[in-house]
């Protein structure tokens, strides 16, 4: 065997061929030996590459074996002809403007060369598809070897919305809505960027039971509104808590989400054997967080019970009054707590919170008559505690309103009316005192919110 040593190969004139050896020689590139490429290579290197032509065609052309061809069918439908096949040939096409599907590229036989085995044109007619064909023999032609979507390899894109009041937190957007809206979605991104929102929606808080005038009935606190949120799974996992974990974000689409923000409940004496006014309900796409139970007031002989997302605090007076039940209708995780039951006499109960239940009027309780704890949230980027139930009225010091909001039920004789509830806090308004024989009001119940959280970039 001979070995030629040399730095160089030239053709003999300016702009010549070099041809290597002859039909059927093999050449053999040794194991670590490298080949660098700095110039066109057309038809080399393993069957199925191809060198892609980075001029973008938009009308009909003759390919050329061993390129690949971007292809923009925007503008209407394209004919590639293939080139005359020969075994080893290399033609690919790419999708460019992600339009086959509107209009197709027909793959024209070259001769009787067949395509697939047929002896009848080919059609490429699915968005973003890239197909790469080799020739391997006349029974079958032009096969397709490697096919592929964009989707298979995405390009990362992001959630996009308006809507409410819009912060930003690093990457994240926050969408807050204190009152009716719409949280419109124009891309719902995908999994390579964002496509889901995490959320919180929180109802109005009910209204703090009235005094009824009569001898001895104090109002129970109004209960929080249902508090249903996702715990950052789809945006930086934000602290949502102390809580059990919230549910999973939601997954969106390309259109328009109504907002419901409910407000809270009204104060006034509500009548005999009926519980004060209960919050409304706060929706987003398909979360519904139940308005909080009013508290329990009026008369002294009946047991009416105000349930909610939060519970209502019974009433004090001289017979058992029972409480508002939480977390009503029933999702899980919990939207709220119970309210704390009413003691005789003049010992309301605390109206139930997001965290916890509402306190008993139990004097012997340092927290008697205490409206349930919110829960705090960071969706916003800081710590806020929503939430919070109402105090009932109570004997001796005014019971406080639950952390989050939740109003204070004043001292029994005190006069006046029980304490609102924070606004856009959904929390439970305080109970009304005992001003026999003058009836006393309740504090409303503060209106609810809903918050959205969401990747942008």
């Amino acid at each position: 065997m001979s070995e030629i040593k040399v730095n160089k190969i030239s053709p003999r004139t300016a702009c010549g061929t070099v041809q290597l050896g002859d039909s059927g020689d093999t050449f053999t590139i040794p194991s670590g030996a490298t080949i660098n490429n700095q110039g066109t290579a057309t038809n080399f290197g393993a069957t199925g590459s191809a060198s892609w032509v980075t001029t973008v065609k938009t009308g009909d052309f003759t390919a050329v074996a061993g390129e690949g061809y971007f292809v923009n069918t925007t503008s209407g439908e394209v004919d590639v002809t293939l080139p005359a096949g020969t075994a080893g040939a290399v033609v690919a096409i790419k999708d460019y403007a992600g339009t086959f599907d509107t209009n197709k590229v027909t793959l024209v036989q070259n001769g009787s060369d067949k395509i697939g085995g047929s002896t009848v044109n080919g059609s490429l007619t699915t968005e973003g598809i890239a197909v790469t064909l080799v020739f391997i023999d006349a029974v079958q032609g032009w096969l397709v070897t490697d096919s592929g979507l964009q989707d298979e390899a995405p390009t990362a894109t992001f959630v996009t919305a308006t809507g409410g009041t819009v912060t930003c937190c690093g990457n994240f957007k926050i969408h807050t809505f204190t009152g009716p809206g719409t949280f419109t979605v124009s891309c719902a991104g995908n999994a390579a960027g964002s496509n889901t929102v995490d959320y919180l929606v929180i109802a109005g808080g009910g209204a703090g039971g009235g005094h009824g005038g009569d001898g001895a009935t104090v109002g129970g606190g109004g209960g929080a509104g249902g508090y249903r949120f996702s715990n950052g799974t789809a945006s930086g996992c934000y602290t949502a808590g102390p809580a059990p974990l919230g549910a999973s974000a939601l997954s969106v689409t390309a259109t328009g989400f109504p907002i419901t923000v409910g407000g809270g409940g009204t104060s006034g004496f509500p009548g005999n054997c009926a519980p004060a006014s209960k919050g409304s309900n706060s929706i987003f796409s398909t979360i519904t967080s139940t308005g909080g139970g009013g508290g329990n007031g009026a008369g002294m002989t009946c047991a009416a019970k105000g349930n909610g997302g939060s519970g209502g605090g019974g009433r004090g007076s001289p017979s058992p009054v029972a409480f508002g039940t939480g977390n009503t209708p029933p999702v899980s995780p919990p939207q709220g707590n119970d309210g704390g039951s009413g003691i005789a006499p003049k010992q309301g109960g605390g109206g139930g919170g997001a965290g916890v239940a509402g306190a008993p009027g139990d004097p012997s309780s340092p927290i008697r008559g205490g409206g349930g704890n919110g829960l705090t949230s960071c969706i916003t980027a800081s710590p806020v505690a929503r939430a919070g139930g109402g105090g009932g009225a109570n004997t001796g010091t005014a019971p406080n309103g639950g952390t989050g909001g939740g109003g204070a039920g004043p001292p029994s004789t005190s006069g006046g009316a029980g304490t609102a509830g924070t606004v856009n806090t959904g929390s439970g308004g305080g109970g009304g005192p005992h001003t026999y024989p003058t009836p006393a009001n309740g504090g409303a119940g503060g209106s609810g919110i809903v918050i959205i959280r969401y990747k942008f970039q």
